[in-house]
């Protein structure tokens, strides 16, 4: 579900991505009157024919073949009438190489120099996915800061500002909602004591409070909400674009699309074992869980005990879930909390002055 790999194409306009399985359980797949591109991908090479004609009928099959399975991506063109004396010329082209996206947006609109016509969506050849239009903006982004700094660890870190810059006045909304929050918790504690046997009165008093003291309750997960497609997008783009592949950042992080490598449990590299895959959590998902600790205590604590314990668990178990992830994606979060404390720490601090001047 994160990467296509397989017979691709442009079809009618429109990107074309075909399954392995669904060749070989339903049988070829065919397309009459096609015009663009089509070829046969994984997650950094490609190999694509690019027909100069439109028109044509494209094919893509499976056979078998010494026991194996194999699977083709071909094309027949139109019939083609030529008079007495007189000539037709046709040209197929061949991209067969990594996935590039210097040159498939070369290629995408048009190479003058070497007298090549533009090949509709060929940037598509990179599964960029269904947020593709934060995807690749976020690409171009990060080889922008990349062209002038040498370093997509630091790129990933300029990109974090950018995005936390662009949710400033939403995000600052939230951190004050929290610190609302936090000051009447005392109020909020004694509501659930009173009504303890009560949930509807509870709920209603609770209500009260916040429309009294002009509280959102809703807004402080807002931030996180809207963090989420930019977390997938990185994530997709550290995964299929080969720029990332092997992208050091320092010391031991050595490959930025793969998790980071350290391992608390062999005393980061000090005991050498076999460990299982489980037991394995480096240096970075460490400083993310240590960064979302500190969150948590900049937040008002929940009332209700049972989430309560759910919230004191959950950077555990991020912990474990992201010391999985590329090593980049760790960075942009743990360096996005590392700015979102600063930020919380500010807007309280503002926050009880302001009160303590009304007090």
């Amino acid at each position: 579900g994160i990467l296509h790999e397989g017979p691709i194409g442009v079809m009618d306009g429109t990107l074309s991505e075909i399954g392995y399985e669904e060749l070989r359980d339903k049988g070829a797949k065919v397309f009459d009157g096609a015009a663009g591109w089509l070829g046969i991908t994984d997650k950094y090479w490609i190999a694509a024919l690019i027909p100069g004609e439109s028109g044509y009928k494209a094919t893509f099959g499976h056979y078998q073949s010494n026991g194996r399975d194999r699977y083709q991506a071909d094309y027949l063109g139109g019939v083609v009438t030529v008079d007495d004396g007189a000539s037709h010329a046709n040209s197929t082209r061949l991209f067969a190489g990594a996935k590039e996206i210097d040159a498939l947006d070369r290629y995408t609109e048009g190479d003058v120099k070497n007298n090549i016509p533009p090949v509709l969506l060929f940037d598509r050849a990179v599964d960029f996915g269904v947020l593709y239009f934060m995807t690749k903006p976020m690409f171009l982004t990060l080889k922008f800061f990349y062209a002038h700094i040498g370093n997509f660890g630091i790129a990933i870190m300029l990109l974090t500002i950018v995005v936390k810059l662009l949710m400033y006045p939403l995000a600052n909304k939230s951190y004050h909602s929290m610190a609302q929050m936090r000051a009447v918790q005392p109020q909020m504690i004694k509501i659930r004591e009173r009504y303890a046997s009560d949930q509807v009165a509870m709920n209603k008093e609770m209500m009260a409070l916040y429309k009294r003291e002009k509280i959102n309750p809703a807004s402080g997960c807002l931030p996180i909400l809207i963090q989420m497609p930019v977390f997938f997008a990185l994530y997709k783009v550290l995964y299929v674009t080969i720029e990332m592949r092997h992208a050091p950042f320092f010391g031991w992080l050595e490959d930025l699309s793969i998790a980071d490598p350290s391992n608390i449990f062999t005393l980061f590299g000090l005991l050498p074992w076999a460990h299982p895959p489980m037991l394995h959590i480096g240096v970075l998902p460490i400083l993310f869980c240590v960064t979302m600790i500190v969150q948590m205590k900049q937040q008002p604590k929940p009332t209700d005990p049972v989430q309560a314990k759910v919230m004191a668990i959950m950077p555990y178990f991020f912990l474990y879930l992201f010391a999985s992830f590329p090593a980049g994606l760790v960075l942009y979060w743990v360096w996005s909390n590392v700015l979102s404390i600063l930020q919380q720490q500010v807007i309280t601090r503002r926050h009880n002055a302001k009160q303590h001047r009304k007090a």
